[in-house]
C-alpha cells in the first residue's frame, strides 16, 4: 500500500511539474535527483563504483533489493526521463524538418547551425517543433 501511495504521489508530481521537466531530464539533473535520494545507498553499496561506463547505475541495479524505496523509485523515474530525452533528441530533425526548410533556408547543416536558426526563429516555428526542441533539452 505504501508503494502504491508513493507511485501515485510521484505520478501526480510529474504531471504537475513543467512539461519539459516532467517528460525529460538531462544528466546533470538526474545526478542531482539521485544524489539526494540515493546518496546513502551509493555510499553503502557502491562506494567503489565510478561514473565511467555507468558504474554507479550498474551497481544500483545490482543492489536494487537492498536500496531504499525512494532510491529505487527515483532511479526508475530518472532512467525513464533520460530515455525520453534521448528519444526526443533523435526525433527533433524529423519533427522540425518542415520548419527548418521554411525558416532556415541557406543555413549550412551540421555543427548545430540549423538548431541555432530554429531557436532564433522560435516565435515563427511550429508548436510541434518548439515542443520537440524543449523535450530534447536544447532550450
Amino acid at each position: 500500500m505504501r508503494r502504491l501511495i508513493f507511485a501515485f504521489t510521484t505520478g501526480v508530481m510529474l504531471v504537475a511539474a513543467p512539461a519539459a521537466f516532467a517528460q525529460t531530464v538531462g544528466y546533470a539533473d538526474a545526478i542531482k535527483i539521485l544524489a539526494a535520494s540515493c546518496g546513502k545507498d551509493i555510499d553503502t553499496y557502491c562506494k567503489s563504483a565510478t561514473l565511467a561506463n555507468n558504474g554507479i547505475s550498474k551497481c544500483l541495479e545490482k543492489n536494487q533489493s537492498k536500496l531504499s524505496e525512494q532510491c529505487n523509485a527515483d532511479r526508475l523515474t530518472v532512467t525513464a526521463l533520460i530515455q525520453a530525452r534521448l528519444a526526443a533528441q533523435a526525433e527533433v530533425p524529423q519533427l522540425c524538418q518542415r520548419d527548418a526548410a521554411q525558416y532556415c533556408k541557406g543555413v549550412k547543416a551540421g555543427a548545430g547551425h540549423v538548431l541555432r536558426c530554429l531557436l532564433k526563429a522560435q516565435p515563427s516555428v511550429s508548436k510541434k517543433c518548439n515542443t520537440a526542441i524543449d523535450l530534447a533539452g536544447y532550450r
